[in-house]
């Protein structure tokens, strides 16, 4: 498997995972009864914590990243066409 193709896995993998983590744990500012800003949205998040979310999302893209990359090498899966 040539490097590129790794990398782009990697990637696609990561923001899936990202953008599924985004919602988890995120509460807006009617929900955790801080007082709203005047020109801010009621329904923007607190604290979204998008730095710990993005190091999870490193961890697990990186663990399926390299699952993927064994289940090819071993043949299992194949990524080349059949002609």
């Amino acid at each position: 498997m040539q490097f590129v193709t790794l990398i782009l896995v990697f990637v696609i993998i990561w923001w899936m995972i990202f953008f599924t983590m985004l919602p988890i744990g995120v509460k807006n500012h009617e929900e955790s009864g801080e007082k709203i800003v005047e020109g801010s949205e009621g329904g923007a998040p607190v604290k979204p914590n998008l730095k710990r979310k993005a190091l999870i999302t490193t961890m697990i893209a990186l663990v399926l990243t390299v699952g993927f990359y064994f289940l090819e090498a071993s043949d299992l899966i194949s990524l080349r066409g059949q002609g």
